[in-house]
């Protein structure tokens, strides 16, 4: 459950000026609290980080004094949780769909709070690798398929990870739905594995797990804005933080990379 946790490591402003060149000692921004919450069916995990200044090795240690509470609106029930050893504060108690959470932080005086409603689970139908040709080489393209969530939701986070830890990730919605069922591909690893970057490169036997989790439309908008740089919206009410609150049930399956198996298109 770990691996879910997505580290949110540094802040970027972008300032521009068609007029004059901006002095902005950007090296120098003051470290910003980091919330990552989930709720899933195998329970509530929440970390608490601070960006890492430019320039700086990236600090992952997570902060455990705070207090920190998850409420099942729905249920009208509050559960506190409790950092364990790793520093991550969790519960056991698995979320359930159709109900809204809020999550309630207080550290040094300051309140963070935010609230989601779990969604209704997903499943997925097909994860494979193809072959692509491309002008510069052959790219290994994933192809994931799951079944759209039939409520009212839309929208979805897929996370991959290469041998348990955070690989790439990207959003869908259900414009591309066709009889319920949505199908997204991400290019991953050229086959000439000398010229790809040690970020996506696959090499034979390596494990490649999918999860995709149901969100809503400001958690979608909010995951566009980081893939494209920009400010997202703020996800906590109360004092100012980055991160997000999440519940959401999690899909999840893998498969190993066989480069002399793939297919060729």
């Amino acid at each position: 459950m770990r691996q879910l946790i997505l580290i949110i490591s540094s802040l970027l402003i972008l300032l521009t000026s068609c007029e004059k060149e901006l002095d902005f000692k950007y090296h120098d921004v003051e470290s910003q609290l980091v919330i990552e919450g989930n709720v899933t069916q195998d329970g509530t995990i929440v970390a608490l980080t601070y960006t890492t200044p430019m320039g700086e090795p990236m600090n992952l240690t997570h902060l455990t004094d705070a207090e920190v509470t998850l409420t099942d609106i729905t249920a009208g029930t509050a559960i506190s949780l409790t950092p364990d050893a790793e520093g991550v504060y969790t519960d056991p108690t698995p979320g359930i769909s159709g109900h809204e959470y809020r999550i309630d932080v207080n550290r040094d005086g300051k309140t963070y709070s935010a609230t989601d409603l779990m969604r209704n689970p997903v499943e997925i139908l097909l994860l494979e690798f193809q072959w692509v040709k491309m002008p510069y080489d052959y790219v290994a393209a994933l192809k994931i398929m799951f079944t759209a969530d039939p409520g009212d939701n839309d929208c979805y986070w897929i996370r991959l990870y290469r041998n348990g830890e955070p690989y790439m990730w990207l959003q869908a919605d259900d414009r591309s739905a066709v009889n319920g069922v949505i199908t997204e591909a991400v290019r991953t690893s050229r086959k000439d594995i000398s010229e790809e970057d040690d970020k996506t490169v696959l090499v034979e036997g390596d494990v490649v797990t999918a999860t995709v989790s149901p969100v809503s439309r400001a958690m979608y908008d909010y995951l566009t804005a980081l893939q494209s740089d920009s400010n997202g919206q703020r996800m906590f009410a109360g004092d100012f933080c980055l991160g997000y609150f999440l519940a959401a049930p999690i899909a999840s399956t893998s498969i190993t990379f066989h480069p002399d198996l793939l297919p060729i298109y």
